[in-house]
């Protein structure tokens, strides 16, 4: 191995390298919280070969700048996947890329998710570019740069490298868990392995068919014991119909957790108007989400479908050119009219290709609201309820029973309520505080629904209307919001995983008596739910869904992905989370929020949801695409 003679022709490679490597260690040291000396060799390689393209393709007198460049976009693409990490939980696949342009529409909520240290990043960036502005000043000038193997050697090592690499990702492209694949992997190998499966599962779907899959699906569940077998009744579904010819209205809360619910400061309730709604109601205090990279969109299409969200992408994003079976198209078979409101741009994750997708007749968007500055979305919650109304109203004079989506947006992060819109004072130890913030804003989103409610009594709505309620995600923040400090100043239990991830649910029916259904659920349960209750049987439509009728069950079974690892889920005793597979995970009781040391008995649970979570993956790949419009 012989290098060539240092001086004004020495090359910077071995230099960046140097640096990139410095800041793999970094990243490793913010996300998997330690550097991993042994781990860094994965990321070491697939570096060299990058290097090595750059050395043996790129003229001598541009290898300064396109090494330059390298060093700029994978110092960007580590920053990134730490902010992205920090905020949500999980590693960004170049998928994630196709969500960038929505980032401009939450930067209040990115930024407050950056810290000082993030920028370390791109500190030798800094400091070469002042380098270079100096000897430009000086007219120093250089140039180009020689290679610093021989090119034979540097092919020979490139390829050494590759096949480590491929070795790697061969050997961890079966791992479910990402966070624990991208660990092992290296962060850019783990891009690589993110491409083939992707690949190898598009391949599979399309040597499917829509009906072979769903029939395979229906069988899946059919061996579930989500019944048991002495008390299963075959007939008519316990309150099958309780709200038929009733009108819809789904109201989707941003970022709304359970706990708030029944939750008292100084004497004061939180949420005084969905406390009374739970009395009133069929109340669900153990639903959790399952969103994916779409994050609230996906939260509505889920609510719609029964369909889970790949995780890959954003489901408006990746499948909102198809014709998605879904809740508005089943109504429209009933003779209803469809709307959903939303007081952002419809293009904002892509909902423009999203509502008809799901079938919407109409949506509303942001030139339908008035925009009185509440936050960095525009209209406050109170605007989004008044315009609703107006249009409901219409409806109603029309006497067309209406399915309706209704998507609040002004308990978003970073939860900053306008003074004169705040309707509760948090104690002083909470002042200031991510958590005193969200529960000033959790309190105004159920201030403004109070509102919404009082209007459809007073205008003859609210009793021939099932009214559904529901959080799409968690709000609080695992680095912001210690759980056990919060558990100490709320006076409660609070779990960063349990916790942050339970989302209420309110059915209210009228006419029918409320109560607390204690069985626990997803947001992938709730159009099954809404259309027995709506009198549709679903299995007569030949409707294919993954999720259950949560009044008709009593043992239920629910993935999650992305914010959690793939192969996750929660049952009705436990919430899982898979190590590198089931036996090196972890769980935890969802009542009391300890330790289950001994999960044996829930292997089944962990390969049936995997397995069902596929089938849901390979259901809606293979669904057939809409006309141009």
């Amino acid at each position: 191995m012989r290098f060539e003679p240092s001086g004004d022709r020495r090359s910077p490679t071995v230099v960046i390298f140097i640096f990139i490597m410095l800041k793999m260690a970094l990243f490793r040291h913010f996300v998997f919280h330690g550097i991993q000396a042994d781990k860094l060799l994965a990321d070491a390689a697939a570096v060299i070969v990058l290097l090595a393209v750059v050395e043996l393709v790129i003229p001598a007198r541009w290898k300064g700048t396109a090494l330059g460049a390298l060093n700029a976009v994978l110092s960007l693409l580590l920053f990134a996947s730490t902010l992205y990490f920090s905020y949500y939980g999980t590693l960004p696949t170049y998928t994630a890329l196709s969500g960038l342009d929505q980032v401009l529409q939450i930067r209040d909520s990115v930024g407050s998710t950056i810290q000082a240290v993030n920028y370390l990043f791109f500190l030798d960036l800094a400091i070469l570019f002042i380098i270079y502005v100096v000897n430009k000043i000086r007219g120093v000038r250089h140039d180009g740069a020689k290679r610093i193997l021989r090119p034979k050697i540097l092919v020979a090592l490139a390829v050494v490298c590759a096949v480590t690499s491929g070795m790697l990702i061969r050997s961890g492209i079966g791992i479910p868990n990402e966070i624990v694949q991208a660990e092992s992997l290296g962060v850019l190998n783990y891009q690589i392995a993110a491409a083939i499966k992707a690949g190898e599962d598009q391949k599979e779907a399309m040597n499917g068919s829509v009906e072979e899959t769903a029939a395979a699906a229906a069988g899946l569940q059919d061996g579930y014991p989500y019944q048991d077998a002495g008390t299963a009744v075959a007939g008519t579904p316990d309150y099958f119909g309780a709200a038929k010819g009733k009108n819809v209205i789904v109201v989707q809360l941003e970022a709304f957790q359970t706990f708030p619910i029944h939750l008292k400061l100084d004497g004061k309730e939180v949420t005084p108007v969905l406390n009374k709604l739970a009395g009133e109601s069929f109340y669900f205090p153990h639903v959790f989400q399952q969103i994916g990279q779409g994050n609230t969109s996906d939260a509505e299409f889920m609510s719609n479908t029964s369909i889970y969200p790949t995780g890959a992408v954003a489901m408006s994003t990746g499948y909102g050119d198809r014709v998605i079976p879904s809740l508005p198209r089943l109504l429209q078979q009933e003779q209803y009219v469809s709307n959903t409101f939303h007081i952002n741009d419809v293009t904002f994750w892509d909902r423009n290709r999203l509502y008809p997708a799901l079938g919407f007749d109409k949506y509303y968007d942001k030139p339908s609201f008035h925009n009185d500055h509440f936050n960095s979305f525009g209209a406050s919650d109170e605007e989004l309820y008044r315009v609703s109304l107006e249009k409901l109203k219409e409806h109603q004079a029309q006497d067309k029973p209406f399915y309706v989506q209704i998507v609040t947006t002004s308990s978003h992060h970073p939860f900053k309520v306008p003074q004169d819109r705040q309707h509760i004072a948090v104690p002083e130890g909470l002042k200031g505080t991510q958590l005193g913030d969200y529960i000033m804003s959790v309190n105004y989103t159920d201030y403004a629904l109070g509102l919404f409610i009082e209007e459809l009594k007073a205008s003859g709505l609210w009793e021939n209307t099932m009214l559904v309620v529901y959080g799409d995600h968690a709000g609080l923040q695992s680095k912001d919001t210690d759980a056990e400090w919060a558990s100490s100043q709320l006076g409660i239990k609070y779990d960063d995983l349990v916790s942050r991830f339970n989302i209420p649910l309110f059915i209210h029916v009228p006419g029918t008596k409320g109560k607390a259904v204690d069985q626990v659920g997803g947001q992938v349960d709730i159009m099954p739910t809404v259309s027995n209750l709506l009198g549709i049987s679903l299995m007569e439509k030949n409707y294919t869904a993954f999720g259950q009728d949560l009044l008709n069950i009593e043992r239920n079974v629910i993935g999650m992905r992305y914010y959690l690892p793939t192969g996750s889920f929660f049952n009705n005793e436990i919430l899982f989370v898979p190590g590198k597979g089931f036996e090196d995970g972890k769980a935890i009781d969802i009542r009391t929020m300890e330790p289950v040391t001994d999960f044996s008995a829930y292997r089944a649970d962990y390969d049936y949801i995997l397995e069902l979570m596929q089938l849901s993956d390979d259901y809606v790949r293979l669904l057939p695409k809409r006309a141009p419009q």
